[in-house]
């Protein structure tokens, strides 16, 4: 698995974004950030579509989005072919999300949890991988075509 990650908030995320990449980057990490870079009210979708284009185009490429309710950034990363993004609160959500849906996107809500929380997530979803087996043919399912 590649030790980069491609990580997108909108104004929403953006302390968190911060905080995140640091956190990353001493886990080992390389991290593009797709922005936002300013504290003032953007839109979301051209974030998470910024990330979820890097990770669709890339093997093995993992990205995090970030919004206020983590909702908005989700759906939009899963507009794309190939990118399972998952909305976790808690690290065991973002583990199974691995684990059982191959998830290559965590979107994490910023306005409900907090910084220490937030590193605990992605340490989980970074730390698990997906387990194949029965997984793997619903995984195949989310895909049209792919089944």
């Amino acid at each position: 698995m590649s030790k980069h990650i491609t990580i997108g908030s909108d104004h929403a995320g953006i302390d968190l974004k911060h905080h995140l990449k640091e956190h990353l980057r001493t886990r080992g990490y390389e991290v593009t950030d797709k922005g936002t870079h300013v504290k003032e009210s953007v839109d979301y979708p051209d974030f998470a579509h910024a990330v979820a284009e890097v990770v669709a185009a890339q093997e093995g490429e993992l990205g995090i989005v970030i919004c206020g309710s983590g909702n908005g950034v989700n759906i939009t990363a899963n507009k794309h072919a190939g990118v399972r993004s998952a909305l976790a609160w808690k690290p065991e959500i973002a583990s199974l999300a691995r684990q059982h849906n191959n998830a290559n996107i965590l979107a994490l809500p910023a306005r409900f949890i907090s910084e220490t929380e937030a590193e605990a997530i992605v340490d989980a979803f970074l730390d698990a991988s997906f387990e194949g087996g029965r997984h793997q043919r619903r995984v195949e399912l989310i895909e049209p075509g792919t089944c």
